[in-house]
């Protein structure tokens, strides 16, 4: 049965950043697309399942996330860690990491896309790489599950780490795999869940973790069976100064010469940070195609360096956004981590470095166009009908009306939409999260996370 959602009114719509704003128009959503825009407000109510009056807000396409770690709201602000930097950020939180269930997994994605969608975003992957050997159900099933009781678009990455402590990387031998168990759970995730479509609600990605975690022939192996099936591929990359040691160290080359002999690389690949390549290298993801998720946030708390976003954008290399993992973040506030974005280039570049637009389309359409979403990242009739909604008549945006889009960014004092709508359905209604109960999902995720410390703390047996 066809169901109907009106937006009416709209103060501000934004229906791409390649176009000017609308005011006063209305939106309306059949099913799950877009169905019509009319600039002059004056779309009929008449039979429509629900009308939604937007004359105090502006309406966004709805923002994209290209890289996460959703377990690690479990282990936020830990105090041994808050001013490490990533190699013994990483040590010393494996070893929590390790006591990771079921439970766990369940939880700490509800938490991570609660965040998400309250903040904004309606299309997000994840990069699961820890699999500690006692835990007996399918984690990509368990995240699939979260993503179906919200109604988030979803599309996370099969992650993977072969070396662990012994063969001279960073995890302890409980929560790497080997090669053969990547490769066939791989396949069987692609199989099980991933769907082609434009504006599928599941995709899956393979995502060996990093060049420091895993074997140049699982890398290698990944990078075939990816292609067999169409999917994308996903890694850390040249997010430290380590990082580019370890490789020369390890493989004699750098870690994008790394990426070219293991052909993890191309217009089907998208590598988390990539703040140290050089000129050369730069090149050689533009040539390639490759695409980059920033993470502003992750790389001011690590300490770990800006990414070149001014420099690379007139290069074409397309750059999406991402909050990176709950525990180098802290939070999973999307519109935060696109305000970082736009004011971490200044820093570095000058004040004119990036622009509110650009900001904001890192954060939709280069984000769809980086996971294969198609038909996802502009509210245009067709579309897929994912939408955020701000209200702009509190006082925290009060004297900045002059640009509506932008006061999203340079102002306000919550991120919290008053709406949020994923494939036509509204899953955040007046700030507050439909599908799961919050006090519900706080209490478990604090439970959970409480337990997971006192076993590290206890050194607890596996």
């Amino acid at each position: 049965m066809s169901s109907s959602l009106l937006l009416k009114s709209i103060y501000t719509l934004q229906t791409g950043f390649d176009k000017e704003a609308l005011h006063g128009a209305d939106l309306l959503i059949v099913d799950n697309k877009v169905s019509r825009i009319d600039p002059a407000g004056k779309i009929s109510a008449k039979g429509v399942d629900r009308v939604i009056d937007c004359s105090k807000h502006v309406v966004l396409p709805g923002l994209v996330n290209t890289h996460h770690h959703f377990y690690q709201t479990l282990t936020r602000n830990h105090p041994a860690v808050q001013s490490a930097k990533l190699f013994d950020w990483l040590t010393f939180l494996y070893d929590v990491w390790k006591y990771l269930d079921e439970e766990g997994i369940y939880y700490s994605s509800l938490l991570a896309m609660a965040e998400l969608m309250r903040t904004g975003c309606t299309l997000t992957t994840d990069h699961h790489y820890v699999y500690p050997h006692h835990v007996q159900g399918d984690p990509m099933a368990i995240q699939f599950e979260a993503a179906e009781t919200l109604g988030m678009r979803f599309s996370p990455t099969r992650g993977s780490m072969s070396l662990s402590k012994k063969d001279g990387g960073l995890p302890p031998d409980t929560v790497v795999q080997t090669e053969e168990q990547i490769l066939f759970h791989s396949e069987e995730s692609i199989r099980r869940f991933h769907d082609d479509s434009a504006d599928a609600m599941r995709k899956v990605a393979l995502a060996p973790c990093s060049p420091f975690s895993v074997t140049k022939e699982l890398m290698k192996e990944s990078a075939a069976l990816a292609r067999k099936y169409g999917v994308r591929l996903h890694t850390h990359l040249c997010e430290t100064a380590d990082e580019n040691d370890f490789c020369l160290e390890m493989y004699g080359m750098r870690p994008v010469e790394l990426m070219q002999e293991c052909d993890l690389i191309g217009e089907d690949v998208y590598y988390a940070h990539g703040i140290y390549f050089n000129d050369e290298e730069l090149k050689i993801i533009a040539d390639t195609g490759s695409h980059i998720a920033h993470c502003p946030s992750s790389n001011m708390r690590l300490g770990s360096g800006i990414c070149r976003v001014h420099e690379m954008l007139p290069m074409g290399i397309n750059i999406g956004i991402a909050v990176d993992g709950s525990a180098s973040n802290d939070s999973s506030d999307m519109l935060a981590e696109v305000r970082q974005a736009l004011l971490l280039q200044r820093v570095r570049y000058g004040s004119d470095a990036l622009t509110a637009k650009e900001a904001f389309t890192m954060g939709t359409i280069n984000g769809a166009k980086m996971l294969n979403f198609t038909n996802v990242g502009k509210l245009e009739e067709g579309w897929a009908a994912d939408a955020a909604i701000w209200d702009l008549s509190t006082a925290a945006y009060a004297g900045a009306q002059s640009d509506p889009v932008a006061a999203l960014l340079f102002c306000g004092d919550s991120h919290y939409t008053d709406y949020t709508i994923i494939n036509g359905k509204v899953v955040v209604d007046r700030g507050t999260l439909v599908g799961f109960d919050e006090a519900l999902l706080t209490e478990k995720a604090n439970a959970i996370s409480k337990r997971m410390l006192d076993r590290a703390a206890r050194k607890e047996a596996l």
